[in-house]
């Protein structure tokens, strides 16, 4: 695994829930469902999806740590990241969510060393927000508020684990990809090789059997060296 880079998405699959949708519900008007039709449907990128929805919060700093302090994560993701690191492979949290929110939750779970790349909420008045995109790239195909393929390095084979549409972009390029959700029926609709997965107490066997023999960025990959029973677990070209 020396050889290998993991970008790994946070809301909804470090965490059971997704953590910018739970908190528009609590503290932010009903439009912010309109808004994230329009994102759905692809008239508009996560970008301009989050500046409009982020500036209908209304929550003081106490309110937001209140609630992030309430998000639990998958109990197996820390014993996940031990693995990895041990295993020699770099792994960073990259997301397009809010940053302070992930390094809160990671921290209480006794992930404190993980890179984390994420959007930036920023207090503009006693209980009003707007947010930063430190990661954006104006040449993001998706128009994201955190371009994930930006983040990728060019010297690594690089493994993406997540479940949602903010990973479809970056998975379309990376060498394997460990998907649930909307992710994994993407994966297989276009052909993307991956494997399925529910919970990070998966995701270390998963690593064992991951192949070795695919080039950097590969688009194929036909596994005739796995078992059966593995093969069932990778879906591909």
């Amino acid at each position: 695994m020396i050889h290998w880079h993991i970008v790994c998405d946070f809301d909804g699959t470090i965490t059971p829930t997704d953590v910018i949708d739970n908190v528009l519900q609590r503290f932010a008007g009903p439009e912010w469902e309109t808004i994230e039709q329009e994102w759905l449907d692809g008239h508009i990128g996560s970008r301009e999806c989050l500046s409009r929805q982020l500036a209908l919060i209304k929550a003081t700093p106490s309110e937001l740590l209140a609630y992030f302090d309430s998000v639990e994560i998958d109990p197996d993701f820390p014993d996940f990241v031990d693995h990895v690191i041990g295993l020699g492979a770099s792994i960073e949290v990259v997301s397009d969510g809010i940053e302070q929110g992930i390094a809160r939750i990671l921290s209480r779970n006794y992930v404190s060393l993980l890179p984390i790349l994420a959007n930036r909420l920023r207090q503009v008045d006693q209980n009003s927000w707007r947010i930063d995109f430190p990661y954006a790239s104006d040449a993001c195909r998706a128009a994201s508020g955190n371009c994930k393929c930006k983040s990728t390095p060019r010297n690594k084979r690089v493994l993406v684990i997540g479940d949602g549409k903010s990973d479809m972009c970056v998975a379309s390029t990376a060498d394997f990809v460990f998907a649930k959700g909307s992710l994994a029926r993407y994966c297989e609709a276009n052909n993307i090789p991956h494997a399925r997965f529910d919970t990070f107490a998966e995701v270390s066997a998963l690593l064992a059997k991951l192949p070795q023999g695919i080039a950097a960025n590969a688009t194929t990959f036909a596994p005739t060296d796995l078992s059966i029973e593995n093969q069932e677990l990778f879906h591909h070209v």
